[in-house]
């Protein structure tokens, strides 16, 4: 052996040297069995984290389809809540014998206004509009009559229209003015 490779007594040894490398493998191994279970916990604990999430993800989705398909269900509960009066007051007129033709007259219209009230409370108004310039995204148009009136204007309502907010559900049926048409000049031609 050499100088070198001896160490004095008492000193500690270097931790390039066989005996040192052999000392330390024992903490080492035990450092990293316990740096692997520590890793494998944080796993368990990741993973049970992850699943959790997963099936409260889940469990949201399926409270939201639920939701929306109660919503769709009964989306009108609100709207079928105020046409009851309505029903009511027909069904009031359906069985009353002997009223006049002018006590029936008051209860139409006292039923229509309750309905129209319904409408507008939700949104729904009418459209009516005799008068106005034909509009190809509120009317339809199912025929032209020649007037003196303004070219494209609604002369006739045949059936009133209806919007949803700003979405027409049912577009006015009506009648539009067209110019008449110059007479035929008379049999004689010019010289």
């Amino acid at each position: 052996m050499s100088q070198q490779d001896q160490t004095p007594a008492g000193q500690p040894e270097s931790p390039d040297s066989p005996a040192s490398a052999a000392d330390s493998a024992p903490t080492d191994a035990a450092t990293l069995a316990e740096a692997l279970k520590k890793a494998e916990a944080l796993a368990h604990e990741h993973q049970e984290n992850w699943l959790r999430a997963r099936a409260e993800a889940e469990n949201i989705r399926k409270r939201a389809q639920l939701d929306v398909a109660g919503a769709h269900k009964y989306a009108i509960d609100n709207f079928a809540g105020e046409l009851l009066p309505v029903w009511d007051a027909l069904d009031a007129a359906l069985t009353t014998g002997s009223a006049s033709a002018e006590t029936l007259r008051d209860g139409i219209e006292l039923t229509r206004k309750q309905l129209r009230t319904a409408f507008e409370k939700f949104g729904l108004t009418v459209l009516d509009p005799a008068g106005e310039k034909f509009d190809p995204h509120h009317h339809q148009a199912m025929t032209a009559i020649e007037s003196d009136a303004p070219a494209q204007s609604v002369l006739q309502v045949f059936q009133k229209g209806f919007k949803l907010h700003d979405r027409v559900i049912r577009p006015a049926l009506v009648a539009v003015a067209k110019p008449k048409a110059e007479p035929a000049a008379s049999g004689t031609a010019p010289a």
